[in-house]
């Protein structure tokens, strides 16, 4: 199961984005916007991070405009390691090395299809369990 969401800036990818996941027979929880209309992306990014955070979604997934507010504001809630990735490469290794739970992307910064390729490369790969890089991530979540 994948948490989705998006502000205005992100609706038109986490249309494509939702309509890809489905197609690949993967359950996703939308937790909008449902439209292009103005709204406040950490609205999205605490519903998506707690749904993470609950184990109702294995991964989630936000899009804002840039995709950074999106992500600081997940970042702000413990135990969210959100990641915004414009390439594969950084999809790949944020999920290798950090064990990102969630992906951050912005929707006027990356095509449609670039952004899938981003999507499938970050729930597909898992993380190495490499001791570096768990004794990292616990270093992050014990002094933030």
């Amino acid at each position: 199961m994948i948490a989705i969401g998006s502000d205005h800036g992100g609706f038109l990818l986490k249309q494509e984005i939702v309509a890809h996941l489905k197609e690949q027979g993967i359950e996703v929880i939308d937790f909008g916007c449902d439209s292009a209309q103005s709204v406040d992306y950490p609205v999205y990014a605490k519903k998506v991070a707690n749904s993470v955070l609950k184990k109702e979604a294995t991964l989630g997934i936000l899009i804002c405009g840039t995709g950074i507010g999106i992500s600081i504001a997940a970042n702000k809630i413990k135990g969210i390691r959100c990641a915004l990735c414009h390439d594969t490469f950084s999809a790949r290794a944020t999920r290798e090395h950090n064990d990102a739970n969630i992906l951050a992307l912005g929707g006027r910064v990356v095509g449609a299809g670039l952004a899938l390729c981003i999507v499938n490369e970050f729930l597909n790969i898992p993380f190495s369990h490499d001791p570096r890089h768990i004794n990292r991530i616990s270093q992050i979540e014990d002094k933030f």
